[in-house]
């Protein structure tokens, strides 16, 4: 049965069709994918720090760096000169790019992923995100931040150790700013305090929870094992978020992709934090995309804008917690 789903964060529809994940080898996995190149040295291992520029800030335990935030080498966007468009022409406008480009060290251990930090580790993640967000949030220039982690070279990861990164710009992205369209248009109250609750109600797609954070596959759900994460705490910005939600999120975020590796192996993802620009505020609720890589984009998609997920999030989210559970 093929049902057609809204995603009310985007506007955008989301085909559910089950009957296509019994096509042969219907996930991309890490067995599936190229291995990165080798690179020697690690320029993100201790011990080879001068192969990197010189670190922006550190946390540290009795000498040794555990999260290092060092700037991106090969910046997308640098320099503090505001957004300003440019016509051109008929059809060629530009725009300035400043901004900034950092690189998040999730951990000085080259073998693990974010799946693999113990609860200090994650919730130390998650702070070094919210403080270097708070930083850029006191550049007049930077409009927004986007935090994310490629993890696996089908998900845009170039260097196999696991890392961030972010990005101030001094504009906002259109994906954000749709975002908070449908936040605005959400009348009755905030969209994804409503969606908590509606989903602990039906108690179909909640995947983790605790007293300051839900996860859950979301009903309008456009790739298969697609995550939400949603903390309790109502805040349009993630870098005024607390300590305690903070902590509670990169936990949460761990539990979330142990199940799913166990669930369906090795498979690349995306996470994609999304928080209100720096001078705007509500309605907005912060939170964290979890996008797994086990399915490719194929020519529909690109060519209507409406995602074809194979696997429903009600069976997603009965697999991933029989992981949890198991």
């Amino acid at each position: 049965m093929t049902e057609m789903r809204l995603d009310p964060l985007s506007g955008r529809w989301v085909v559910i069709s089950s009957a296509r994940a019994t096509r042969p080898d219907a996930f991309v996995l890490h067995a599936q994918r190229l291995e990165h190149e080798p690179i020697a040295p690690c320029p993100f291992c201790p011990g080879n720090e001068e192969e990197t520029p010189p670190a922006l800030v550190t946390y540290d335990d009795e000498g040794q760096w555990r999260v290092r935030v060092i700037p991106n080498k090969y910046p997308a966007f640098e320099g503090d000169e505001p957004f300003v468009v440019e016509n051109r022409g008929p059809v060629f406008t530009a725009g300035s790019a400043g901004g900034i480009h950092e690189v998040l060290v999730l951990s000085p251990d080259h073998g693990v992923a974010w799946s693999d930090l113990d609860d200090e580790q994650a919730g130390l993640v998650m702070v070094a995100i919210r403080d270097r967000m708070a930083m850029h949030a006191a550049s007049t220039n930077l409009r927004y931040s986007q935090a994310i982690v490629n993890a696996g070279r089908e998900a845009g990861a170039s260097v196999e150790h696991p890392h961030g990164q972010l990005l101030g710009m001094s504009f906002v992205p259109r994906e954000v700013a749709e975002e908070q369209a449908r936040f605005a248009r959400f009348t009755a109250r905030c969209l994804l305090c409503t969606t908590i609750e509606a989903e602990e109600s039906v108690n179909q797609r909640v995947v983790y929870k605790d007293d300051n954070v839900v996860v859950l596959c979301p009903y309008w759900s456009s790739v298969p094992y697609e995550m939400l994460v949603i903390p309790r705490h109502h805040s349009p910005h993630l870098h005024s978020a607390s300590d305690e939600d903070v902590a509670s999120v990169g936990i949460a975020l761990r539990t979330a992709l142990r199940a799913l590796t166990e669930a369906i192996g090795d498979v690349a993802y995306n996470l994609v934090f999304h928080s209100a620009p720096f001078r705007q505020g509500d309605p907005f609720h912060w939170h964290v995309h979890v996008v797994p890589k086990a399915t490719t984009r194929a020519g529909f998609e690109m060519g209507t804008g409406v995602a074809i997920n194979i696997v429903p999030p009600e069976m997603a989210t009965t697999e991933l917690l029989s992981e949890l559970e198991g």
